[in-house]
């Protein structure tokens, strides 16, 4: 059973996310990345997976952020796990209980881990996934990757959605671009969003050049 993209519009692309798959979530300084995370560890709440957040910032802050989009934790305390990390070197039994894994900043937790460790890391993540079920997600930030380290962590993951922005005539264009995904293919476009804080709005009929 995978994990739904309950997002309208990008669900009729990518139904759901593959139970045990890795998948990257990308992008620059875009609040929108870190919704869509928190919007699968949403559902997957719901549906009574076990939830795993690894952060690296204060879990107060991840608190207020699900407190402000509509979620109570204390409901879900059971299921609902968070680690506060500076570093990641290892897998460090995260996961194990299957369900959801979703690593936030993992660019930033593995900045200081030289390439040829990173490669047998995300190796291990990927293997945790197939053994124990578990979903893995990897929210990534672009330009805090070496070029090199960013393709191996695009080339061993099962799928990268991208979240991309730039300016236009009429303001900040956003759009979604998934240049792999779990079952082998890839989407050719740019999905227009629009993102007010506390929903993803996709637009499947504008074109973004």
């Amino acid at each position: 059973m995978g994990l739904p993209v309950e997002v309208p519009g990008l669900d009729t692309i990518i139904p759901d996310v593959g139970e045990g798959r890795l998948v990257v979530v990308e992008s620059g300084p875009d609040p929108a990345k870190g919704f869509f995370v928190r919007q699968l560890g949403r559902t997957a709440l719901r549906l009574g997976w076990p939830v795993s957040f690894v952060i690296s910032r204060d879990r107060r802050e991840l608190d207020e952020l699900f407190t402000a989009e509509g979620t109570q934790l204390p409901e879900y305390a059971e299921q609902f796990n968070v680690v506060e990390q500076d570093a990641i070197h290892a897998v460090d039994g995260y996961g194990q209980q299957g369900g959801l894994l979703a690593i936030d900043s993992f660019s930033f937790l593995t900045l200081e881990l030289p390439g040829d460790r990173l490669a047998p890391l995300l190796r291990s993540l990927r293997d945790l996934g197939r053994d124990r079920k578990t979903t893995v997600v990897l929210s990534t930030d672009r330009g805090m990757f070496s070029p090199s380290a960013e393709a191996v962590t695009s080339h061993l993951a099962d799928g990268v959605i991208q979240f991309h922005g730039k300016e236009a005539t009429e303001g900040i264009v956003r759009f979604i671009r998934i240049p792999k995904w779990t079952n082998g293919r890839w989407v050719d476009r740019n999905i227009y969003y629009e993102f007010d804080g506390r929903r993803i709005a996709i637009d499947l009929r504008r074109r973004v050049l």
